[in-house]
């Protein structure tokens, strides 16, 4: 199994690390320090070594940070997680706050004392970030403090070795694209800026750009790894080369690319720098780290974009014909995953974790499954209503009759990445359940059936799945929608549907669909499938092309929670042709006529 589901609550161990930490920072004449939720490659996944803000606070969610100091201690975590991580933390001596509305900066320069030290690890914080307590500090009159180690690996007793694991060749027919081009375009918008070399510090970054995939971190086929690549189209890779398999190895060769140790990126740095050269880093995704070090040898650091950004968000034919078979191949576990469900949930013997292995089971017997996407969230009842919610042995709660189940998954294989939700019931839900689940199932609709202009960003197009909830004075914590990448992060930027997306979609780039609603303690409804953005088309009678989006996602929509009366005449019939679409193109890969026969019926048309 993928998917471990070992208890997750440490709330009696945090007081002693605490004060062991707060020893520490004595020692050190540190009055407190900052946690993120990070490690050196600033991702959002990372691996068991860099989980310090999960050892310290008990909090397991994938985003966010906390600030102890000698008196007190915050958490700050976004929407997505603000009934979770008050189940995990220790109330009594941890603060949880939720941002945007509350900020660690704005905290840190109400709570630090004057004339008192913050002390951060470096490679913890982006440049970005660095600056921003650096000017909560001034502006409590306090500084902000640069350690040369980590004061939680000093105390942290039993930490985990850094992943060493082997490092493989993505396959051309998936990838599009050999590494040595993506290099050679890489060099050319060096030379146009002027810039001697770029730092690429995001793992797959480093992944994508030199088709190469490992499994150093939990359910992304990533390599931790920097990588610096210069103006002639050479690159450094630093990582261990007994890692990386012979058919990786000769193609990093044919690129042109030199493989180094970890440890002699510091040298490699500081050459530049006694070159004077001029050199990019993403200032949002660096780490500070980078910069004072490429700044004490003499660099001059500016600010770029990663250039792997764009060209990774926009899939290229391969990457989307493997999307499209991907989704194709999923969409078959998923089916034989409900109607199981629909057969067994009514008897009340099943749970939270037997649905999630039976979901994994099932995507593992079509022989292709690399591993998930992310821990499944199965969520019963209650749990349904926390976004984020992760189940364990402790929390596992029974799908019952008559109430919400949700289950959002998803599955890498060596062709694409998956990321599917759905929300089910057992029996007969309320009229309540009913309408906020078809206001849901509109806001999807209504984005997946949305033309758009040249120059439309994600910001632009939220509102539309918001608009059936905001119409009864409803609304939900979390964006509409992030990219996805191909065999890599299910949780891709730039791209994606939110309030504040300033990004503009452009064909090729996968973004999920997945607007939900949310009532703390009774039950929670999302409704997700992915998309794709296309080329813009002529509309017959229109003067403009409009963009269009194409769904992946190929499994059914709950029918019992619909309620027809409050949809439009289009929406209905958006639903019935996509319940079409499910049933021809995966009713020929089931085996079983007890599975065809029930998508049959899962799939037919919708009648007011």
């Amino acid at each position: 199994m993928f998917q471990n589901f070992s208890d997750t609550d440490q709330r009696h161990l945090t007081p002693a690390r605490i004060a062991d930490l707060r020893d520490r920072l004595e020692a050190l004449g540190i009055d407190g320090l900052v946690v993120p939720r990070a490690d050196e490659f600033q991702g959002e996944y990372v691996p068991a070594c860099a989980e310090r803000l999960n050892w310290l606070t008990g909090f397991s969610g994938s985003a966010g940070s906390a600030v102890l100091l000698k008196s007190a201690a915050a958490i700050f975590v976004d929407g997505r997680y603000t009934l979770q991580v008050r189940e995990q933390v220790d109330l009594d001596l941890i603060t949880p706050l939720q941002v945007p509305d509350e900020s660690p900066h704005d905290w840190v320069s109400q709570n630090l004392p004057e004339g008192g030290k913050l002390g951060f690890d470096p490679w913890l914080l982006t440049i970005q970030d660095a600056k921003r307590y650096d000017a909560a500090c001034r502006e409590a009159g306090a500084e902000l403090v640069a350690l040369d180690s980590n004061p939680i690996d000093a105390v942290w007793q039993d930490r985990p070795a850094a992943p060493a694991n082997p490092v493989v060749q993505q396959p051309l027919q998936f990838a599009g694209v050999s590494g040595e081009d993506k290099l050679r375009a890489i060099a050319e918008g060096l030379r146009e800026r002027d810039a001697a070399a770029c730092v690429l510090t995001q793992t797959d970054a480093v992944a994508w750009v030199f088709n190469i995939r490992g499994s150093d971190i939990p359910h992304t086929p990533a390599v931790l790894a920097f990588t610096i690549v210069h103006d002639d189209a050479s690159a450094d890779l630093f990582l261990d080369a007994s890692r990386i398999d012979e058919d990786a190895r000769d193609a990093l060769s044919q690129a042109n690319v030199r493989l180094s140790p970890p440890e002699k990126m510091t040298e490699v740095l500081q050459a530049l720098g006694a070159a004077t050269a001029n050199v990019e880093l993403d200032f949002p995704w660096a780490a500070e780290a980078l910069r004072r070090t490429l700044t004490a040898s003499g660099a001059t650091v500016t600010h770029h974009e990663s250039p792997c950004t764009l060209p990774r968000a926009t899939k290229n034919r391969a990457e989307l014909e493997g999307a499209r078979a991907a989704h194709l191949r999923d969409g078959v576990p998923m089916a034989q995953f409900l109607r199981w469900l629909d057969v067994n949930a009514p008897a009340g013997k099943l749970d939270e974790i037997s649905a999630a292995k039976k979901l994994e089971a099932l995507r593992a017997q079509t022989g292709e499954l690399c591993d998930l996407s992310f821990d499944t969230i199965s969520g019963a009842g209650p749990h349904a209503a926390i976004p984020h919610y992760r189940v364990s042995e402790t929390s596992n709660l029974p799908i019952e009759k008559d109430r919400i189940y949700l289950v959002d998954s998803g599955a890498q294989y060596v062709d694409g990445t998956t990321d599917i939700t759905r929300t089910i019931i057992a029996g007969t839900p309320t009229p309540e359940m009913k309408d906020r689940f078809t206001r849901v199932l509109r806001g999807m609709i209504n984005l997946s059936r949305a033309r758009f202009p040249a120059g439309t960003t994600g910001g632009h197009l939220d509102p539309v799945a918001r608009a059936p909830l905001w119409e009864a004075g409803l609304d939900f914590d979390h964006g509409t929608g992030h990219g996805v990448g191909s065999y890599l992060s299910v949780h891709e930027g730039p791209q994606r549907f939110s309030k504040t997306d300033r990004t503009v979609l452009q064909p090729g780039m996968i973004l999920s669909n997945e607007p939900g609603y949310y009532k703390a303690g009774e039950y929670g409804i999302r409704i997700e499938n992915l998309l794709v953005v296309r080329e813009a088309e002529t509309i017959e009678g229109g003067e403009r092309p409009m963009h269009w989006f194409e769904t992946l996602t190929f499994t059914p929509i709950d029918r019992n929670l619909v309620e027809p009366a409050i949809m439009s005449d289009a929406e209905l019939d958006w639903l019935d042709d996509y319940h079409a679409q499910v049933l021809k193109n995966v009713t020929p890969r089931l085996e079983s006529e007890q599975d065809q026969a029930w998508l049959q019926a899962a799939c037919a048309p919708i009648t007011r």
